[in-house]
């Protein structure tokens, strides 16, 4: 019998469902896209029911288009998914006592300053290898508790649970069966201890959450459970392999070894390098996460995340419609031969890594009666490669030296010119795969692990196929134009 590995890659934007084989060939996508909210300025909220029901359909949608190929098939379904954000749900009615907050959200902004003046930054960073930051979930849970009526009574009670995307899909899956979260998951919430691999009770003490809220954390290439989808399927498929979307890009790109990085392009974007089988304290401007559980051991990663890269094309193309997607960019921006000296710092939900500066807002700089579309468009490109190089410059001088080269996935990676300036800026080649979704090749690869199919990274490493290697060419205006970049960015951070 066929094996059919169900991907579900739950993003900032959309729900994927993409069908593999049990050679990881890509065999059929659906994507189904869920509505964000912006109820104030720095808020920004997805409807955790919303996102479920945009799974079951997009598996729905996967197995109907495919179903004469897969008749003698045996499913399974594997998660990878948008980190940080975090729902809060009641364990009683099933029900999430509010939106989920986004990782982009910036509302607990105030009390990551305040933790920040009681001098807890060194403990947080230490325990769990991140910086005190809105990003991660632990401010989120803490807002929503104390703002939601009747919320920190009912967690106090036991009632409530908490869990990334992941962990909310498959306590949904399994009907409330399993409540668990994996480990790459679980690094990103600020209360998670990295050297002891445990919830940190003085993590959870300092953001005021009970303990019992808490899922159970298991390796990404473990076993979750059982469903069927809603009825989709008439007899149980099991659920492996979960992990969030920036490990499972590390792990469909290959970085099984120490110093092995790579880049996803999505709505923000994630530069991550392993660094080996032992937690390290990272640069400044970076943190350190799990980078994937698999196996019977841990490897770690250096990490820096950008807030806004793919979102800032879909801001331009839904909010402004100077194009009507996306796509239409590279046509437009290679129509000039430079931005015409305009640099879009697009800070639309502060400054991630390396200057974490959540307070920050987007602006644009060099502006005069010159500008086109066409410079604007190019310029909003551009700062997508510029943000890459913050990052890579720190993850080079903290490994030892320039990466080999980088592995690129997501979305942007279609637009030629943008890797091509990519590569330009940092002098280094980048690496395109044939499976954009590396995230969801990754959580395959687990799913594999996880039952078997495969039983060691040796067996998988074949999988990954190259199509396009953009080398750097010689672009001596590169420093001039870095140095504009930089040169916006000091204006806006403190």
């Amino acid at each position: 019998m066929n094996q059919r590995i169900i991907a579900i890659d739950q993003s900032t934007s959309s729900t994927k469902a993409l069908l593999f084989d049990e050679q990881c060939h890509l065999l059929a996508r659906t994507s189904v896209d869920h509505h964000q909210y912006y109820p104030q300025t720095g808020w920004v909220e997805h409807d955790a029911e919303e996102i479920y029901q945009n799974m079951v359909e997009a598996i729905r949608q996967l197995i109907e288009n495919e179903e004469r190929r897969t008749l003698d098939s045996q499913f399974s379904i594997a998660i990878t998914n948008q980190r940080e954000t975090a729902v809060v749900w009641n364990k009683l009615t099933g029900k999430p006592i509010a939106n989920a907050v986004v990782w982009q959200d910036t509302r607990g902004a105030e009390l990551c300053n305040e933790l920040r003046r009681m001098g807890k930054a060194r403990m947080v960073f230490e325990r769990s290898g991140l910086l005190i930051d809105p990003n991660f979930s632990a401010s989120g849970v803490r807002w929503l508790l104390d703002h939601t009526e009747g919320a920190r009574d009912a967690a106090n009670r036991g009632e409530l649970l908490m869990g990334t995307i992941d962990t909310w899909l498959v306590w949904k899956l399994t009907g409330g069966k399993t409540f668990a979260t994996d480990t790459t998951n679980a690094s990103r919430t600020m209360l998670f201890n990295i050297n002891t691999m445990q919830w940190d009770d003085d993590l959870l003490g300092l953001f005021d959450i009970p303990r019992s809220m808490l899922p159970e954390v298991r390796p990404c290439d473990a076993v979750y459970g059982e469903t069927t989808v809603e009825g989709l399927f008439s007899e149980p498929i099991p659920i492996a392999g979960v992990l969030g979307d920036s490990h499972g890009a590390l792990v469909g790109q290959m970085c099984f070894e120490k110093g092995c990085g790579k880049v996803t392009y999505g709505t923000g974007s994630s530069v991550m390098v392993n660094i080996g089988q032992e937690p390290k304290v990272a640069p400044q401007g970076l943190v350190t996460s799990v980078g994937f559980s698999a196996l019977g051991k841990t490897w770690y990663g250096f990490e820096g995340n950008i807030y806004s890269t793919g979102a800032t094309l879909k801001w331009i193309s839904d909010q402004l419609e100077m194009v009507g997607h996306p796509s239409e960019m590279e046509a437009l921006a290679t129509s000039v031969p430079d931005s015409g000296g305009v640099y879009v710092v697009p800070a639309f939900a502060g400054l991630g890594a390396p200057w974490w500066q959540s307070n920050v807002k987007g602006a644009i700089f060099g502006l005069t009666f010159a500008t086109t579309k066409a410079h604007l468009l190019r310029s909003a490109l551009e700062s997508i490669a510029y943000q890459i190089k913050d990052l890579v410059d720190v993850m080079a001088r903290a490994t030892g030296g320039r990466l080999g080269e980088i592995c690129a996935d997501g979305g942007p990676t279609k637009n030629q010119f943008l890797m091509q300036f990519q590569a330009d800026m940092l002098q280094t080649p980048v690496v395109c795969t044939e499976v954009d979704d590396a995230s969801a090749l990754g959580a395959v690869i687990m799913n594999g692990f996880a039952r078997g199919l495969w039983k060691s990274f040796d067996e998988v490493r074949g999988f990954r196929v190259v199509t396009q290697t953009y080398q750097p060419q010689d672009c001596p205006e590169r420093f001039t134009l870095y140095q504009g970049w930089r040169n916006a960015v000091n204006q806006l951070i403190k």
